[in-house]
């Protein structure tokens, strides 16, 4: 269960989360590759989405309703903390977003126009969630400061190829999360302790359509799905992206249970449907109803949470290592049997309605 305890760089300032696996990560990539794609076969598509996003039929979304001011002392301190932390990890996932399509729009401005525009609106929207979070944590006196992360933070280098996988299904799976939200409190709304929850609707619709502009990129270049490389790098970045999930939402159980979900059922929910909507997109899918696929998914979390026992306690750091290697291994093996599950073609289910 998390702790009221909160680290502060200064008084209502939040010290970021220790960076971990886990934590979401700030990524840039090859700018001129992106300037240079070729994205003729998806150019329809990609300016029906711009005319869309420029309209910004969801600006309406991003107010602050008079739920929101009152006081939140009647939260326990255990739902408080808990509640926190997913504002945090939210907030900061935005703000990734933000400052890497922010980046990507400025560098390829004058040599892909089209896509530097979608871009810079997929930047205005991710602005607007990482605001519109960071000013929910500053109802419970607490706040990140934005800029110290973009000075701070690591950057890993991602190619193009791995940011349109990555990002297509950090926005999917985004949108099953808040959605399945959204809909267990529409009929539980006596756990909706906290207003924000009700505009997850709206908000998701954002990532939804994200997800699609990817969805355009991926399906512009044939070596993405076209290929036996496409069908080996779809299923990583599935598994990479399940496999994150589950070990952060059984990590953070206390938060879905603060609000009457099940982190198991959750997690698998959420992976299922993110699951069948990849399949519109990428070449192959996993089978996640394999037998093995979940259990041996929720073992790895079972273990990475003894890791982080065994790193918490008071043994000097050689014996610490040395105790975290099998559990290591074990995770690694039980990932490597689940990436060789034979596979979904999803190709071959191309035009099935899910």
């Amino acid at each position: 269960m998390a702790t009221a305890t909160i680290e502060e760089l200064k008084p209502g300032i939040k010290a970021p989360s220790q960076e971990t696996l886990l934590t979401p990560r700030f990524y840039t990539t090859d700018f001129e590759a992106i300037a240079n794609m070729d994205i003729s076969a998806q150019k329809d598509e990609l300016e029906a989405v711009l005319a869309e996003m420029e309209a910004d039929y969801n600006c309406h979304h991003f107010r602050r309703t008079e739920e929101f001011k009152q006081s939140w002392d009647h939260i326990d301190e255990a739902t408080r903390a808990c509640f926190i932390d997913f504002l945090e990890r939210s907030c900061t996932s935005e703000f990734s977003g933000f400052l890497l399509f922010k980046e990507i729009s400025r560098q390829i401005k004058d040599r892909n126009p089209l896509l530097s525009k979608v871009f810079h609106l997929m930047a205005r929207d991710e602005a607007r969630h990482a605001g519109f979070l960071n000013k929910a944590m500053s109802d419970f006196n607490i706040s990140l400061d934005l800029q110290y992360l973009t000075k701070n933070r690591t950057y890993t280098f991602f190619k193009p190829e791995w940011v349109i996988y990555a990002v297509y299904l950090s926005e999917k799976i985004g949108y099953w999360r808040y959605i399945t939200i959204y809909r267990h409190l529409e009929q539980h709304p006596e756990q909706q302790y906290y207003p924000l929850f009700k505009m997850f609707e709206s908000w998701c619709q954002d990532e939804n359509r994200h997800g699609d502009i990817f969805n355009a990129l991926l399906r512009s270049q044939k070596s993405m799905w076209n290929t036996w490389r496409g069908r080996l790098w779809s299923r990583f970045f599935l598994l990479t992206v399940f496999a994150t999930h589950t070990l952060t939402v059984h990590e953070r159980a206390d938060f879905y249970e603060s609000i009457g979900l099940n982190a198991q059922e959750f997690d698998r929910h959420v992976a299922r449907k993110t699951n069948e909507t990849a399949a519109r997109s990428f070449p192959e899918i996993l089978d996640v109803d394999h037998p093995e696929f979940f259990p041996r998914l929720e073992k790895c979390a079972q273990r990475h949470e003894k890791m982080q026992q065994i790193e918490q306690s008071n043994a000097p750091k050689w014996l610490k290592t040395l105790r975290k290697l099998p559990l290591m291994a074990a995770i690694f093996g039980d990932l490597v049997r689940l990436y060789f599950i034979k596979p979904i073609d999803a190709e071959a289910l191309r035009g099935t309605v899910y």
